[in-house]
């Protein structure tokens, strides 16, 4: 069951990302690009409000699709070659490039193998946790794959139109660095996060502790 304190945490996360939303569709620097770029957002958000009840996810799981979820905002507003942030990180790294879309290929990779891991486990789809690094990082493979085929169908149908869409700023090497990206994301979530999701995927799914008054009506 929903704590309170859980159900607080989860409404602030999905208010602070709908008024990023908001604030990012005011003024795009492309509307047709700001629409393809927050599109994910519009579909996992009333998912996961439709799952809350009867599939609740780990507050881990709940911060990281928000933070997902802001910068592709933030990528939809500006375009991912102009995001001031990565010009940021461009001038203090000396990178060649506004790496800003790196940021979101890379997430591309972390969030998505937190997901997929929570629901192998909770499903119980593996019988053991064996192959569970590996079909994670494949699943985040894929997915990295089918958003590389939007780019090249975005690209074949609007042409030029969609070089911010693509935020390829010229590398002729962008979909395989894209990909690299997110399986670098994919690995290093599983590494760094599995331990604190295996214990709020305890936390969340344990059967809730029976009070004394409890215990005594099912004696009776």
């Amino acid at each position: 069951m929903t704590s309170e304190r859980d159900w607080r945490l989860e409404m602030g996360l999905l208010l602070g990302v709908a008024a990023a939303l908001v604030v990012s569709g005011w003024a795009p620097f492309d509307r047709a690009t700001w629409v393809m770029e927050v599109f994910p957002v519009f579909i996992a958000a009333p998912l996961l409000l439709a799952t809350r009840e009867r599939f609740p996810l780990t507050r881990l799981l709940y911060i990281c699709i928000a933070v997902h979820a802001l910068i592709l905002i933030l990528g939809g507003a500006y375009t991912y070659a102009r995001v001031p942030l990565g010009f940021w990180l461009q001038d203090l790294f000396h990178f060649e490039r506004n790496p800003y879309d790196r940021i979101g290929h890379l997430a591309q990779g972390f969030v998505p193998a937190l997901v997929a891991r929570e629901i192998l486990l909770r499903k119980r789809v593996l019988k053991g946790a064996g192959w569970l690094f590996f079909l994670v990082t494949c699943v985040c493979l894929a997915i990295s794959a089918c958003y590389e085929l939007i780019e090249w169908g975005a690209a074949v149908a609007f042409g030029s139109g969609a070089e911010a869409f693509l935020g390829t700023q010229g590398d002729p090497w962008d979909t395989q660095s894209d990909m690299a990206m997110a399986l670098i994301g994919a690995m290093v979530a599983q590494l760094l996060l599995a331990g604190r999701q295996d214990r709020q995927i305890r936390a969340l799914t344990a059967p809730p502790r029976e009070t004394g008054e409890t215990l005594m009506a099912n004696w009776r």
